[in-house]
C-alpha cells in the first residue's frame, strides 16, 4: 500500500527567491511480520516556480511582506493549495541570511505548510543541502571518489567535499555573482558587497588579511558605487574570484586568494578531489552564459565565463549535477516515519521533540578513542551555531555491533565531552545510534550526565536531516520517529 504527499521548498537567496512543489510517494518496504518501515519511492517535481529576485528594503533588510507575496503568486499559479501540502522547508541561505530581520520573514512564511522544517541556513548546512540537492553525494558514493561540490550564488560560494559518499568538510568564500550589482542602463554599479568594500578602504577583512592577494596578483580595483564599471575593469577582481576557488580545490598552488576570500569565521584545507560539481546561479552561467555580459545586473555572468575558461578546471573531472540554480531546495521536507529500536534510554525528556537537525560524524570519526571523539564532535557543532548560540540538535553515530564494555564505556566519554558545549547552553544531549547499542550506551551516558537525556537506536540519518521524536508507546518501549530528509528530484 503507497501513500503520497505534497511537499514545498522555498529557498530565499541573496540574489533570488524560488518554490517548487513535490509529489512524493511513501511505500512500506517492510514484510508483513516485521516493523513498518516507510521510505520515499518517488520523487515528481510538479511544479516549478518562477525564479525571482529576492525583494529587499535595504542593503540590510528582506522584504518580508514582498517575499510573502511572492510565494502567494506562486502557489495560486501552481493550481495547490497551502491545505494541500503537508510539508516542506523554508530555507534564508547565502548573505541574505545576515539580514536583520531574517528570523522574522522565516515567521511570516511558516503558515504556508502543515509541518514546515524552516532554518535560516548558515554555509555549512547550505554546502551540504546545496551539494545534495545536485546529486554530488550521491555521484561519490557510486563512483567510489572524491567530488568537491561549488554552490555559487550570489553572495557566497559554499563548499562540499565528499569522499565515497561521505561528507568529509564544508566551506564558505565570500565569492559570489551579486557581490557587486550594475545598472543596465547606466553601467553604473548601484551595490557593492561589503566584503569587498573593506577591501577598498583598506581594511583586512579577517586575520590572514586580503594583503597576500594584492602583493601576489598585483592590483585589484573594487569600483565604488556610481561608479561606470567595464567588463575589462571587473577581469582583475574576477580573476582572483576565481583563482580562489581553483586553490580551495588544490588545482591553484598557495592559498593566498582563499585566505582573502574565505568568510569570516570559516576554515578551508585545500584537498584535491578528482571531480568538481558547480550548482547555483552562476553555475548556470558557466555552461550556457548570456551573450550580454549584464544580462542579470551583476558580475555572475563575467564570473560564470572566467570559471568555464579556467584551465585548472577544464583539466579536473567534471560532474554536472542534476540542478544547478534550483539545487538547495529542489524539493523539501520528505518524511520517513519509523520506530526506533526497542534498546533506548531515555530520562526527563519533555516530549514531542520537534525539527532537530542532525549532526553526524564520519565513519573515521567515530572510530577514535574518546579525546578524538569528542574533538570531532566540538569541531562541527559550530555548524548549528548563529549568533544566538548553539542550538538544540541530535547526534548520530552509526555506533558498533556487540562493543565490549570498555569501548562502550570510551564512547561514552567521548560523547559526553564533546556535548558538553550543548549542555552548557542549555540543551538536550540527544543521541541517534544506527546499531543496536542505544540502551547500553545511554546507561554509559547517564553516569556522565546529569539531568535529561535520550539515546535511541535503530535509525539512520544523515547531516541536513531532521528528526522528530514522539512520546514513548507500546509501552515504553520504543519511540515514534520521523525523519525529515530534504527530497531531492531525482534524474
Amino acid at each position: 500500500m503507497s501513500e503520497t504527499l505534497l511537499s514545498v521548498g522555498i529557498d530565499i537567496g541573496t540574489s533570488t527567491t524560488q518554490l517548487v512543489i513535490s509529489r512524493l510517494t511513501l511505500v512500506n518496504r517492510a514484510n508483513p511480520y516485521a516493523v513498518p518501515r516507510v521510505a520515499i519511492d518517488k520523487r515528481e517535481v510538479l511544479y516549478r516556480g518562477a525564479i525571482h529576485f529576492t525583494p529587499l528594503l535595504s542593503d540590510t533588510v528582506i522584504d518580508a511582506q514582498g517575499v510573502r507575496a511572492i510565494v502567494e503568486a506562486e502557489y495560486q499559479k501552481s493550481g495547490f493549495r497551502r491545505e494541500d501540502v503537508a510539508t516542506g522547508a523554508v530555507i534564508i541561505t547565502g548573505e541574505t541570511a545576515r539580514k536583520e530581520n531574517a528570523r522574522q520573514v522565516l515567521a511570516a512564511l511558516s503558515a504556508f505548510a502543515g509541518d514546515f522544517v524552516v532554518a535560516t541556513a548558515g554555509p555549512d548546512l547550505e554546502s551540504i543541502l546545496a551539494a545534495r540537492g545536485a546529486g554530488a553525494d550521491e555521484y561519490s558514493r557510486e563512483h567510489h571518489t572524491k567530488v568537491l561540490h561549488f554552490d555559487i550564488g550570489g553572495g557566497t560560494s559554499n563548499l562540499a567535499l565528499y569522499d565515497n559518499g561521505e561528507l568529509v568538510r564544508t566551506g564558505c568564500l565570500d565569492v559570489g555573482g551579486r557581490l557587486i550589482k550594475v545598472d543596465r542602463e547606466t553601467g553604473r554599479a548601484t551595490y557593492v558587497s561589503p566584503s569587498l568594500q573593506r577591501w577598498a578602504a583598506g581594511a583586512s577583512p579577517r586575520p590572514t588579511g586580503c594583503e597576500p592577494l594584492f602583493r601576489a596578483a598585483g592590483p585589484c580595483p573594487v569600483p565604488a558605487v556610481g561608479e561606470r564599471v567595464t567588463p575589462e575593469a571587473l577581469a582583475p577582481l574576477v580573476q582572483t574570484m576565481t583563482e580562489a576557488l581553483e586553490q580551495a580545490a588544490g588545482l591553484l598552488p598557495g592559498r593566498d586568494r582563499l585566505d582573502a576570500f574565505l568568510t569570516q569565521g570559516t576554515r578551508w584545507e585545500p584537498e584535491g578531489a578528482p571531480v568538481v560539481s558547480f550548482s547555483g546561479g552562476v553555475a548556470d552561467c558557466i555552461d550556457s552564459p548570456p551573450s550580454d555580459w549584464l544580462a542579470f545586473g551583476d558580475i555572475g555572468v563575467l564570473l560564470g565565463r572566467a570559471i568555464a575558461a579556467s584551465p585548472a578546471f577544464q583539466a579536473a573531472g567534471r560532474f554536472r549535477g542534476r540542478e544547478t540554480i534550483r539545487a538547495t531546495v529542489v524539493g523539501a521536507g520528505s518524511h520517513a516515519t519509523d520506530l526506533s529500536g526497542s534498546t533506548i534510554f531515555y530520562r526527563e525528556i519533555p516530549f514531542p521533540l520537534k525539527n532537530l537537525p542532525i549532526l553526524k560524524l564520519t565513519a573515521a570519526e567515530e572510530r577514535g578513542d574518546a579525546a578524538a571523539l569528542a574533538a570531532a564532535i566540538r569541531a562541527k557543532l559550530g555548524w548549528f551555531a548563529d549568533q544566538g548560540g548553539l542550538s538544540q540538535l541530535a547526534l548520530a553515530l552509526r555506533g558498533e555491533k556487540n562493543p565490549g564494555y570498555l569501548r562502550v564505556q570510551e564512547l561514552a566519554r567521548g560523547v559526553a565531552d564533546g556535548l558538553a558545549p550543548l549542555r552548557e547552553a542549555g540543551f538536550v544531549p540527544i543521541v541517534a545510534v544506527e546499531a543496536d547499542m542505544a540502551k547500553a550506551l545511554g546507561q554509559a551516558l547517564a553516569g556522565l550526565i546529569p539531568g535529561p537525556l535520550l539515546c535511541l537506536d535503530g535509525v539512520a540519518m544523515d547531516n541536513g536531516d531532521y528528526i522528530d521524536v514522539g512520546a514513548p508507546v507500546a509501552g515504553g518501549a520504543v519511540l515514534p520517529v520521523v525523519i525529515k530528509t530534504l527530497a531531492f528530484q531525482k534524474s
